[in-house]
């Protein structure tokens, strides 16, 4: 969460969508202790993202790597 540089209320908002979409699941270790662990969806969601990541020419930021041409209007 600190190396993330997100608050808690925002990753509470972010695991709970996780959660919800099947993608994350909660776990209790060692009694008391609560960890997040990655579904077996979660893994299959991934895969096709890196997948279409190599397929797709996008960049971090969301911009076209390879410019549209601009639509007039």
């Amino acid at each position: 969460m600190y190396k993330a540089n997100v608050n808690n209320a925002v990753l509470t908002e972010y695991l709970d969508f996780l959660i919800k979409q099947e993608l994350v699941e909660r776990r209790v270790v060692a009694k008391k202790r609560m960890v997040f662990a990655i579904t077996q969806r979660g893994i299959t969601v991934l895969k096709y993202h890196k997948e279409l990541k190599q397929v797709l020419p996008i960049d971090e930021g969301g911009k076209d790597i390879a410019r549209m041409p601009a639509i007039p209007y």
